[in-house]
């Protein structure tokens, strides 16, 4: 009888399937000391543990049972209707007269004849007292779609959405995305993996940079995505690109979490995928990794030490140290997510970044993730399509053919394509129409074609209010952007006691200082609306919002806010009706002032200037700044308004960085608002 060897945590959760902090627990529980997945049990208990773990197997396949029993009883008594619910649809389900449901509605205070729509809410009420639970289904298409588009042929990207046969699909490597806080090493730690694990052969001894890298850890492949940050990494999900498996949040165990820490978190959190922490910088005399540890909990991160099942793996990308631990737990991860993928099928991916090359026109550098992209096949990218002439490697190797997971350059597109496009392989003749046709459209209907085109989409205030009508709970996603930290609790506060059963409101992110492209961006990739307080917006923002389709709303006070979603859930939101507009002055000269902030020299244009008045400064046609006027002077003195055709200096509330030419626009708010 062989000697039995020791097992690692990760080779329990491969043989049992569990989640690695499910198998820590239960170890833990059972007197083991255990922290991570290479903790090590000893042979003399290896019967044991693996005895324990087929008894929760078990326990755990009977509660499985139990419940598909119990789903299939709750499903008997389930009806099924299509939204919107009709009184004389709602009986037939029942097996009631139509009376007798109009008969009950009325002991609801609703009064509908035999045609009239019933609220979905009333309707499962209804049910109930029969004993059966309603289910809603929506609608495939909306009923003011005709035949004619409801059999529109589907185009390509659509077309090859279609299920893949489970015999056709084979393991492929998993997509990794490094992100961070900017000094805390994500490029130093991809280098070191890169001279540990990456050939060091490249073409001619060009560096062939193509957007990513491929790494080989004991036979098994990881590709790895470089991202300048998480800008990029948000771009591609805005545009409705899943380009990455797994996110390697890189922490310094000096520094700790910071403010883009978090904004990175908030921007994985929202892809929904693994996140694994990396602890760098560990050969700093100032680390502190159990700092980093505390933080993660503080965050929503509970990490495997204390029971959870996030991984943190300390390294140091300066000596090299914890980089294989990291490697490993990347595979241990992507061993628990299965990822699979067809071969046999019309290759599909994503554009990592493109660019025009001379000598080459444009190129992209591409991640296939389903199918092989082969060389010579058609490729249509949003308005732009072509024959792939050449493909050039991680290695800057020219190669003829690249399967899942594998990232490329590609060249003969006929233009530059947007980071996050999707591309698809199909027939010549139809890659050209339909490329053809997104160019008119683009011509004629602007950003908003292309963004349709892309799969962009947007969310703001009154579409919410326009859902909320066909009675459909909904999730309003929000960002929120304060002057300091106080406000942003007291916001979030606000939101979560926010009365109303209609709907959900979702803090994706918060964050302290001014609106930037990064917050527009998460906000297009999650639907969410950016509201500021006390904040102004960077220059190029409103414009990035407005392609992105991503509402940004500036408040000088928290409860405008709440104020104007209960405005959106009483079906009347139209905050143009509550303003009272003063007058607007042109800030002509900025005056520099010893003691105190800088005071902008005004004209008034119109109207009049009057202190306490709510404040919007506009930029070139664009809103920079919500708040209100602190203080006015005429001369030397102190006074409470000033009207047209005069000059004053104009004191804004938590705003210094004026320019001349900028316009102050004062208005009042008259609150005459719809009660719920």
């Amino acid at each position: 009888m062989g000697v039995k060897n020791k097992v690692k945590v990760k080779d329990i959760v491969k043989k049992y399937n569990m989640p690695v902090g499910k198998v820590i627990k239960e170890l833990k529980e059972m007197g083991l000391k255990v922290s991570t997945a290479s903790s090590e049990i000893g042979p003399d208990l290896i019967d044991f543990v693996y005895d324990h773990f087929k008894e929760v197997c078990i326990k755990e396949e009977k509660e499985k049972i139990r419940l598909e029993v119990e789903k299939e009883a709750e499903s008997k008594n389930e009806i099924h209707l299509k939204s919107p619910v009709i009184v004389k649809n709602l009986a037939e389900a029942l097996g009631k007269k139509p009376n007798e449901i109009i008969g009950m509605l009325l002991t609801f205070n609703v009064l509908a004849s035999i045609n009239q729509t019933v609220e979905t809410e009333v309707a499962k009420k209804l049910c109930g007292k029969f004993g059966m639970s309603l289910v809603v289904d929506r609608r495939e298409k909306d009923e003011h779609v005709s035949k004619q588009e409801d059999h529109k042929p589907a185009t390509p990207e659509e077309a090859i959405d279609e299920k893949d046969k489970p015999e056709d699909l084979i393991d492929r490597p998993p997509v990794v995305t490094f992100l961070g806080h900017v000094d805390h090493g994500k490029t130093s730690l991809q280098d070191a993996i890169r001279k540990t694990n990456v050939a060091a052969k490249e073409s001619g001894g060009i560096t062939q940079h193509i957007g990513a890298s491929v790494v080989n850890v004991n036979g098994k492949t990881i590709t790895f995505i470089d991202t300048p940050g998480h800008e990029a990494f948000t771009a591609m999900r805005a545009r409705g690109a899943k380009a990455t498996d797994i996110a390697i949040l890189v922490v310094a165990a000096d520094d700790g979490f910071m403010p883009q820490t978090i904004e990175a978190l908030n921007h994985a959190k929202a892809a929904a995928v693994p996140i694994i922490v990396a602890i760098n910088k560990m050969d700093l005399p100032g680390a502190d990794s159990d700092k980093v540890i505390r933080q993660m909990q503080q965050n929503g991160l509970m990490s495997e030490e204390w029971g959870g099942e996030v991984g943190a793996i300390r390294v140091s990308a300066l000596t090299g140290s914890g980089i294989d631990k990291l490697l490993d737990r990347i595979i241990l991860e992507a061993e628990m997510l299965q990822l699979k993928a067809n071969p046999k099928r019309a290759a599909k991916g994503v554009v990592l970044e493109a660019q025009l090359e001379q000598g080459h026109g444009p190129t992209a550098s591409v991640l296939v993730q389903t199918g092989i992209l082969k060389k010579g096949d058609c490729v249509l990218c949003g308005k732009y399509y072509g024959k792939v002439k050449t493909m050039i490697n991680v290695l800057g190797e020219p190669v003829e053919s690249a399967g899942p997971s594998t990232p490329i350059k590609l060249v003969g597109l006929s233009g530059a394509p947007a980071a996050g496009a999707t591309f698809i392989v199909c027939n010549e003749k139809e890659a050209k129409k339909i490329a053809e046709e997104r160019e008119i459209e683009s011509r004629t209907t602007g950003l908003e074609a292309e963004n349709t085109a892309q799969g962009i989409g947007g969310t703001n205030l009154e579409d919410l209010m326009k859902r909320l009508v066909k009675g459909q709970k909904q999730t309003l996603s929000i960002i929120i952007k304060a002057d300091v930290q106080g406000s942003v609790e007291a916001i979030a506060e606000s939101l979560k006691k926010f009365p109303s059963e209609k709907i959900q409101i979702d803090i994706l992110h918060s964050g302290i200082g001014a609106i930037t492209e990064n917050d527009v961006l998460l906000g297009a990739a999650s639907n969410a609306i950016v509201v500021g307080f006390h904040v102004r917006v960077n220059p190029g923002v409103n414009s990035l919002a407005k392609k992105q389709q991503v509402e940004i709303r500036l408040y000088s006070i928290i409860y405008e806010l709440i104020e104007d979603l209960k405005d959106a859930l009483a079906g009347k939101l139209a905050p143009d009706q509550r303003e009272k507009e003063l007058g607007t002055a042109k800030i002509i000269k900025i005056f520099e002032i010893s003691k105190g902030p800088k005071v902008c020299g005004c004209m008034v244009e119109k109207g009049l200037v009057r202190v306490g008045a709510k404040a919007r400064v506009h930029r070139n046609n664009e809103l920079i700044f919500n708040g209100s006027v602190h203080s006015l002077r005429r001369f030397q003195d102190d006074v409470k308004e000033v009207r047209q055709g005069l000059e004053c200096g104009i004191r804004l509330d938590n705003f210094l960085d004026f320019q001349e030419g900028d316009l102050i626009q004062a208005y009042d708010i008259e609150y005459k608002k719809a009660t719920l």
